[in-house]
């Protein structure tokens, strides 16, 4: 790719972006060393840097993704610069060199660009990174409420308040709860602030939930989270997600490369004779990883199909009821087996949502 863009004359930019700047190196079609000039993050920056180039379709630019997103990429697009965004764990680096600066790492993207050595991720519509991001904030919520929750009843716990009558967070428990009282009034408030916590984030969670029941059934999200709730742990929400966080599913060639992509793979060390396999490598979408998981759990227990799930499969193609039942056979058979001999659970349900991941990239697919 590089020679046939060299003669043809192709800039490469190579953008090392921050919140309020951007290192651009710019690197021509014979030159071997970037030139390198540095700007505003603002719109206004960007065009003026643009202006440099006659022909903006000669022009090809990337930057590392990270935590300014992608209005860039869209920016650039807008001006009929093609433009791509690396992901940064795939970015070639060499073991000795120590040194990191704004101005080596855009000439480093620009030469890397230029060759051909760079993995570019998909960029997500702005429809679709509005989900994703609801499907996030979401997540967020989930865990303020759970350590609201865990606040409340530490509390308790202190003072010698401990529900023994079953599951918490219960009607029965919340009678419980209400039924509590303390004779020093700075208890008492104090009672009443975590209580007030917990009520508004379950309320809080229950708006956004509501919104992301309504977004999943908007297009383009309609049809995938159809189909990925027929499958047994994937429910409504939990199908959103993963279809909000995949979005392109084809874009992975085989089911072990989307296991790969969710970082539910064993990282591995192998040399000559020597083969050793550790802990999952743990990159790519974390999000991800997180749904899979909490699905994989639901195959613990015995093939079946419950009220619950017949009603997310009404309508549903006959191959994919039949791929979920399929499914469901393999990876509870897996789970109790894998349970027989692991001690830990953990190890067992992520080794479970590995393959869950594999079945639903099949699913998806096709």
């Amino acid at each position: 790719m590089s020679s046939v863009e060299r003669s043809h004359g192709f800039i490469h930019l190579g953008l090392d972006v921050h919140k309020d700047s951007i290192s651009a190196g710019i690197l021509r079609a014979r030159d071997e060393t970037a030139d390198v000039v540095k700007i505003g993050s603002d719109p206004d920056a960007v065009a003026h840097l643009l202006e440099r180039f006659p022909d903006p379709g000669r022009v090809r630019a990337c930057y590392e993704a990270g935590p300014t997103g992608y209005e860039l990429h869209r920016l650039l697009t807008r001006h009929g610069v093609h433009c791509e965004v690396i992901a940064p764990a795939l970015i070639p680096r060499a073991p000795g060199d120590k040194v990191k600066t704004d101005r080596r790492d855009c000439r480093r993207l620009a030469r890397l660009f230029r060759a051909g050595e760079l993995t570019a991720i998909r960029v997500p519509s702005p429809r679709e990174e509005a989900v994703r991001d609801l499907c996030r904030a979401r997540a967020d919520l989930l865990d303020d409420l759970l350590r609201a929750r865990r606040r409340l009843l530490s509390f308790l716990l202190r003072h010698g308040r401990i529900y023994r009558a079953g599951t918490a967070w219960t009607g029965v428990h919340e009678k419980w709860l209400a039924a509590q009282r303390f004779d020093e009034p700075a208890l008492t408030a104090t009672y009443g602030h975590y209580r007030a916590v917990v009520a508004a984030r379950q309320a809080d969670l229950d708006a956004i939930e509501a919104e992301l029941r309504h977004a999943g059934t908007q297009a383009p999200f309609a049809e995938p989270v159809r189909r990925l709730a027929g499958y047994r742990g994937v429910a409504q929400l939990g199908a959103l997600t993963l279809a909000a966080e995949v979005c392109d599913w084809r874009r992975f060639p085989t089911a072990g490369a989307f296991m790969a992509f969710t970082g539910l793979v064993p990282s591995e060390y192998s040399s000559g004779n020597t083969a050793r396999r550790g802990h999952i490598t743990k990159t790519g979408n974390a999000h991800l990883r997180t749904q899979l998981i909490e699905s994989a759990w639901a195959y613990q227990h015995r093939p079946i199909i419950g009220t619950v799930l017949r009603a997310r499969q009404v309508d549903l193609p006959a191959e994919t009821l039949a791929r979920s039942w399929t499914a469901q056979l393999r990876l509870c058979r897996r789970f109790r087996a894998l349970a027989a001999r692991k001690n830990i659970k953990g190890v067992v349900v992520t080794a479970i949502a590995r393959e869950l991941a594999g079945f639903l990239w099949a699913e998806m697919i096709h």
